[in-house]
């Protein structure tokens, strides 16, 4: 057993489903009947046949390269779209893009089941059931609204939504317009003031910078608020502890989330006086798999404990994307009793400690 509680049997038991998520997964996207245009179209251009040949998760690291962002940039929608659900009506979902065409997802239920999972891991105590959320970030193109919106549903809740546009954000900030930022964030939580105040809300999804925000302008604990469902990927442990101690005074729940459209939702694991506010998330294995890898060498991982990029891999499917390297580094972390895979902790914009990064209300 290891320091977090779990035996190499589990990781190993593990291992095996991932493997076989990985066939089935692999066989399904790969085969005329079931597989997507671009899939069935790369592998006659490659000149293999992975239905075939990938036999479980190290093989799929060995023979795949990395997922190119642009794939989802340049490509028209119907070339992702499984025959097995050609004739469907999808959801178009977009990530990233401050200039220029944002990458773009397609999907039919992959956010409901990623969010419904993640539903057992709120406690009612501070997301009660049967009552309201509100949420103060970005909907739009985004597939965050309506996965925001099916997980208060699944709990029995109704939800009040306050938009947020981040590629704004990001270009002015970028053009050093601090001005018509700081007022538009005052815009956004001037609108959250006014719900908390004619509403009763306990459960709210915000990113951190606007969570901080929200809180010199209310009492979040008189307002009602109970339970914080948090996004955003650069939170640091001295950033999480002022959040925690200072902004939710060890009173409302916190519940810090790592996703994005490509992914899903990678939960956090509460926080120990052993973690020192240090954040570590785990991936919805085996709908998807994080690993830390050397920037320089991708199919290597880094040792626990050092830093690397993230490296994603989905696997459902609505969707297969392998190896995609994400624009965040992390700290690899070890396996832990409820999540026997590896985790990334403390993520971060890649480069963060090498050049300036704009993250905008995040």
């Amino acid at each position: 057993m290891n320091k977090r509680g779990v035996t190499p049997v589990t990781i190993q038991e593990e291992q095996e489903k991932l493997d076989a998520a990985v066939r089935d997964i692999v066989r399904w996207h790969f085969s005329a009947e079931t597989g997507c245009p671009f899939w069935l179209r790369w592998a006659k251009e490659a000149g293999w046949d992975p239905a075939q040949e990938i036999d479980g998760f190290a093989d799929l690291i060995a023979r795949f390269p990395n997922f190119r962002d642009e794939w989802l940039r340049d490509q028209q929608p119907e070339e992702w779209v499984p025959n097995a659900f050609r004739g469907k009506p999808f959801n178009v979902f977009e990530t990233g893009g401050t200039t220029g065409m944002p990458k773009q997802r397609i999907g039919w239920n992959d956010f409901r089941v990623d969010y419904s999972e993640f539903s057992d891991k709120l406690a009612d105590e501070h997301f009660p059931r049967n009552d309201y959320w509100l949420m103060m970030g970005p909907t739009g193109p985004r597939r965050l609204r309506l996965a925001i919106e099916h997980l208060a549903n699944v709990r029995g809740c109704s939800c009040y939504f306050i938009d947020l546009d981040p590629r704004f954000v990001k270009k002015v900030i970028a053009n050093r317009q601090f001005d018509i930022a700081r007022s538009y964030m005052d815009h956004v939580v001037a609108q959250a003031v006014t719900i908390f105040k004619h509403r009763r809300v306990s459960g709210l999804f915000t990113t951190p910078k606007l969570l901080e925000a929200l809180s010199e302008r209310l009492d979040l604990w008189k307002a009602g608020l109970r339970g914080v469902f948090c996004g955003g990927t650069t939170m640091d442990p001295q950033y999480t502890r002022f959040l925690v101690e200072e902004v939710l005074e060890n009173r409302i729940g916190f519940y810090p989330t790592y996703g994005n459209t490509l992914m899903g939702l990678a939960a956090s694991t509460p926080l120990k006086p052993e973690d020192q506010y240090s954040i570590t998330y785990y991936a919805p294995q085996p709908r998807a798999v994080l690993r830390v890898v050397d920037p320089e060498q991708p199919r290597q991982v880094k040792d626990y404990g050092e830093w690397g990029r993230v490296e994603l891999t989905t696997l459902t499917k609505e969707f297969f994307m392998p190896r995609f390297l994400e624009r965040d580094e992390a700290r690899r972390r070890e396996p832990r009793d409820c999540y026997p895979w590896d985790g990334v902790a403390e993520v971060r914009p890649f480069g963060a400690m090498e050049k300036k990064i704009v993250e905008g209300v995040y």
